[in-house]
């Protein structure tokens, strides 16, 4: 499958949860979409700023939004139709799910 680790078996990764998730440095700040295989740790290294670059620069480290998929091409597709949607429609999405902008990192490692 295009852009998979050649050595992921195609019936395993179908299995495995795909996640889109939008960090956010504090309410209505910079904004930073990225997709992942393992939400928790992703989201632990970007807080505890292991990924050199944009997030750790600008201090992007509180989850306001994420989404589950089953298929990883459609949570690759979702991230690109993130990053081209204009702000404010990124801004409409996180404040549908997430009116307070709070940090839902304690709810996935709950």
């Amino acid at each position: 499958m295009p852009g998979l680790d050649p050595g992921i078996n195609s019936r395993h990764c179908f299995a495995v949860p795909y996640w889109v998730y939008i960090l956010a440095n504090n309410k209505k700040g910079t904004l930073y979409a990225g997709v992942t295989r393992d939400l928790v740790q992703r989201v632990f290294q970007h807080r505890e700023r292991q990924t050199r670059g944009f997030t750790s620069r600008y201090a992007v480290i509180r989850l306001v939004h994420y989404e589950q998929y089953d298929d990883p091409r459609t949570a690759i597709q979702r991230e690109r139709n993130l990053k081209h949607w204009s702000r404010a429609w990124k801004l409409a999405l996180i404040e549908k799910g997430n009116p307070d902008w709070r940090d839902r990192y304690d709810e996935i490692t709950a």
